[in-house]
């Protein structure tokens, strides 16, 4: 693949990094140091996902059986699977023409509060809700969450702290998060949704500029709510608890409940925005344990599922319809976080996903195309590699090895100016080399984190976020879209595991 992007300038702290040897060796100690600290529920997550890996092995030896053409919503099953999309490649949510119907959300003005902290806080349980109301799905009551008795979620600091340190991220790094969370939390809208129109909101009044224009609160809302589960802040733990809670309820007020499942689905975002809300609602269920989540995040998992097309087993932005790399990214996210729940999702499901991968791979599963194999992108084949790992290739696999390889030689999207950067390729391709490990990931990270720590807003009502021109989302989604993805990048040194474990760094 041509490099597509100048050279990045690395900042001191990238120069001064040990090199990929001194870092392998040092991160394989502090790994051993971190396993006293690993809460009981993220050890349980690392079991099921070696069983869900080892699942999806014994299954990609099976053929696919042929594919009805109208689709029933199993009730159990067992299999893998991981994120991936593409906005870097096409267009985020799709860009649809706005209805004529449609008003552009409220707006408004206010001073920069100090940046809150980001420890998680103590452990206080939030106010009990409406709990009868939120358990049945047919109620016409909205929803409130409520305290589910549950364990500490959070990763301990000393915990996050080894994480960061193995993985390669710095005090830097963690302070552009906590900044980014602050400016995050400044924009949500006062009905406890977010809107890509940021600029609209009471307290900001246009002091930031970069406003999006896809007009799909539930989207904005689900892609603001990540970067908060990353960080290990939910609905009843966290200095952003009331924040959580707050989008937690928008997004389950919005289901539309239609048949057996739960619709998300609007004009604007599609199947983008859908499978978005439903990695959130499948993450807060999993990391809390909360009953009155189970239910919301059991219905949308439905929706995705009967969506799925029934002859080439992708996604798109209709139900049904022939799938592009993009969109199976979100809807694969979704389904593996729902599995990591102990949610209902067919087997069958990915064996489709899989056949849909077969259609579009290059290089002999080297590379990824968009809705073809001749549509090779750097964006669809990270998206690519990253499903394949999540169902089942192992480290071993030399066409993943030549996938990781090719992505490394094209190294993160970057500018010098810091004018432009496809975040999108920039997400995807950063959780494919965190996965990976050893000096790939090294290089990679250095150049990705430290361009993200020097681009963020420092001055301003703007402070704690970014906006690119280089990515194909930034219009559609704006600045609150290049805030969520950057900031995801950079805790990707906790929220997401390596998938192959110790070997990756000594490796």
């Amino acid at each position: 693949m041509p490099q597509t992007s100048p050279e990045p300038v690395l900042t001191e702290n990238a120069a001064a990094a040990p090199p990929p040897v001194v870092a392998a060796e040092a991160g394989s100690g502090v790994l051993r140091q971190l396993i006293p600290y690993i809460p009981s529920w993220l050890v349980s997550l690392v079991v099921h996902l070696v069983l869900v890996l080892l699942l999806a092995t014994w299954t990609t030896l099976i053929a696919a059986p042929e594919i009805a053409t109208s689709l029933q919503v199993s009730t159990s099953g067992d299999d893998p699977l991981e994120t991936a999309a593409d906005l870097g490649a096409d267009s985020f949510l799709s860009e649809l023409p706005t209805p004529e119907t449609s008003e552009p959300l409220a707006s408004a003005a206010i001073e920069q509060p100090e940046l809150a902290p980001f420890d998680p806080g103590p452990l206080l349980p939030i106010t009990a809700g409406e709990l009868d109301a939120g358990l049945d799905p047919a109620s016409d009551e909205p929803l409130r969450l409520g305290d589910a008795d549950g364990l500490d979620q959070r990763i301990s600091e000393t915990a996050r702290k080894l994480l960061v340190e193995a993985g390669g991220g710095n005090e830097r790094s963690e302070a552009a998060v906590r900044a980014a969370l602050n400016w995050l939390a400044r924009h949500q809208m006062p009905e406890g949704h977010w809107s890509f129109s940021h600029d609209r909101h009471p307290e900001c009044n246009g002091q930031c500029n970069h406003a999006g224009r896809v007009n799909s609160n539930v989207a904005a809302t689900a892609l603001a709510l990540l970067p908060f589960l990353g960080t290990g802040q939910t609905h009843q733990r966290g200095t952003y608890r009331e924040q959580v809670q707050k989008g937690l309820e928008f997004l389950i007020n919005s289901i539309r409940h239609e048949q057996d499942y739960g619709s998300l689905w609007d004009p604007q975002a599609n199947m983008y925005g859908h499978g978005l809300a439903s990695i959130v609602l499948c993450e807060a269920y999993a990391m809390t344990g909360d009953q009155n989540l189970r239910s919301p995040a059991q219905s949308v998992l439905d929706f995705i599922v009967d969506a799925q097309d029934p002859k080439g087993g992708g996604w798109r932005y209709q139900p049904r319809t022939p799938g592009d790399t993009s969109v199976v990214g979100w809807q694969l996210m979704a389904l593996k976080s729902g599995r990591m729940g102990d949610l209902r999702v067919p087997t069958n499901t990915f064996r489709r996903t899989t056949k849909f991968l077969n259609f579009v791979e290059a290089n002999d599963g080297a590379a990824y195309g968009y809705t073809s194999r001749g549509e090779v992108r750097p964006a669809t084949t990270a998206i690519g590699l990253l499903c394949r790992m999540y169902l089942g290739w192992s480290r071993t696999n030399r066409t993943l090895e030549r996938g990781v390889v090719a992505l490394g030689k094209e190294g993160p999207s970057v500018d010098k100016a810091g004018r432009s950067s496809n975040l999108y390729y920039n997400y995807y391709g950063t959780q494919v080399m965190h996965h990976w490990g050893g000096e790939p990931w090294h290089r990679w990270n250095v150049k990705m984190r430290d361009f993200l720590i020097e681009t963020q807003a420092k001055e301003g009502h703007s402070s704690g976020s970014w906006y690119f021109d280089g990515d194909h989302g930034s219009g559609p989604g704006g600045r609150l879209y290049c805030t969520a993805m950057s900031a995801m990048i950079l805790e990707v040194y906790y929220r997401h595991l390596p998938i192959y474990g110790e070997k990756s760094i000594q490796q």
